[in-house]
């Protein structure tokens, strides 16, 4: 594992790479998910330095973006389908139940480092309505009470 400095130092080379390229921002926010895992604000500070452009503009790219994150994903990402198959079947139900669980909100990781929930959109499982994913691990016709156990396995 690269301590701060090198991964500090890949960010400079990324954004060397990529100063005064139209659109720079996207390839170089890419490099610093891959490099990082997140975009904290100290690294999007320095991208927005580096390629002489806004915060702002940095930060705009990194929330509209669902691909990169402000904070450290968990080591078990959790997303809850609320696209319309699932919601209609009380999807939102089990995602209240999960947030309540783990006691974060959604978008959060908890402070142990375990989980990140997120709220997606179609799963492509409508069949299986309410469905959520743990990492690959599809769980579908969800109930709110099954929640516990099956974050217990984790």
């Amino acid at each position: 594992m690269p301590d701060n400095k090198e991964k500090y130092a890949k960010l400079q080379e990324s954004i060397a790479k990529h100063k005064g390229e139209r659109g720079a921002v996207m390839p170089v926010l890419q490099e610093a998910m891959n490099i990082f895992g997140y975009v904290p604000q100290d690294v999007q500070e320095m991208i927005a330095d580096g390629l002489g452009t806004t915060l702002s503009e940095v930060y705009g790219v990194s929330t509209f973006y669902s691909q990169f994150s402000l904070e450290p994903k968990g080591e078990h990402v959790i997303g809850v389908c609320l696209g319309t198959a699932c919601y209609v079947k009380g999807s939102q139900k089990v995602l209240d139940r999960i947030s309540e669980e783990l006691k974060i909100e959604v978008g959060r990781t908890t402070k142990d480092g375990k989980f990140t929930l997120n709220a997606t959109r179609c799963l492509g499982a409508c069949g299986l309505a309410p469905v959520m994913m743990i990492g690959d691990e599809v769980y579908g016709r969800l109930t709110p009470d099954e929640v516990p156990g099956i974050l217990a396995k984790y």
